[in-house]
């Protein structure tokens, strides 16, 4: 009992920094129709650059709050300088956000070195608590209720906000609301940051667990896909559930049969994609 009580918070915890990952994925992709495939150059970034604030000041809780909005500077200068550019061109979207997650990579491994890279727990999330039986550790509990927390706020913004109803209604009629007199690019930028400050908190938040290393970039950019190609692109009910599936799934499958533990993630969403193309909860 234990051992599934364990698996299963495990399971919970990763799916919470999944989700992180996969609604800042999901939000651009689903409201601005960009397909960002440098969004795990923000995670990889983000994990960097709080190892720096790490070193240099000591401080946590100091890395938590820049790295992620130093990620977010760069995203929007990503997207006025180069994905402006490329509006309307799907494939110039890969191609270029591509080449970005290249460069970002090449440039993190001639700065940070190729050695994998830990960030320290904060002091008060040290210990471990004792929940029915087993030992579970403090961080990756804090972790669980920072993504529900996480949840909760981007629904609240998107559906209860006037920003939330701009960009909701400037992806169904763009030209009405610039007609209202709305800066319709300015908010959109602002959707593009929040999903590169959501993926650059998440690559804070997962420093103690998994570290920055090279190739990280890419590992967690796999998982993102595969939670809104399940979940559903542009739905952050979609991204909940799509990243929490994807998290018990990942983590029971390496548990269980860690041969075929990248088998147990993709096969689900192959079916997904067979049976209902636009995923659980999106939109055709």
């Amino acid at each position: 009992m234990t051992f599934w009580l364990i698996q299963t918070l495990n399971g919970l915890s990763f799916g919470a920094l999944l989700f992180l990952l996969a609604a800042g994925l999901s939000l651009i992709f689903g409201l601005m129709r960009i397909i960002n495939l440098a969004h795990g150059s923000f995670y990889l970034v983000g994990a960097y650059v709080a190892v720096a604030i790490m070193a240099a000041s000591g401080s946590f809780w100091l890395a938590l709050v820049v790295a992620p909005l130093v990620v977010a500077v760069l995203s929007v200068v990503l997207q006025r300088s180069l994905l402006d550019r490329v509006v309307d061109n799907e494939l110039g979207q890969v191609l270029m956000t591509f080449g970005f997650l290249l460069v970002i990579s090449d440039a993190s491994l001639w700065i940070w070195g190729g050695a994998p890279m830990m960030l320290d727990k904060p002091a008060v999330l040290e210990g471990s608590v004792t929940l029915a039986g087993a030992t579970f550790p403090l961080y990756r509990l804090a972790l669980t209720v920072a993504g529900a927390v996480a949840a909760v706020g981007l629904w609240l913004l998107v559906e209860r906000t006037r920003i939330g109803a701009i960009i909701r209604a400037g992806v169904d009629d763009a030209e009405m609301v610039q007609g209202t007199g709305i800066n319709l690019p300015l908010a959109m930028s602002l959707v593009f940051a929040l999903g590169a400050f959501l993926a650059g908190l998440s690559g804070v938040l997962a420093g103690p667990i998994l570290g920055a290393y090279p190739g990280a970039d890419f590992n967690v950019l796999m998982l993102a896909f595969a939670v809104v190609v399940i979940g559903g692109l542009g739905s952050l009910k979609g991204a909940m559930i799509g990243s929490l599936f994807v998290g018990l799934v990942d983590n029971f499958g390496k548990a269980l049969v860690p041969e075929l533990a990248m088998f147990t993630i993709f096969v689900p969403m192959v079916i997904v994609l067979a049976v209902r193309p636009t995923g659980i909860f999106g939109r055709a």
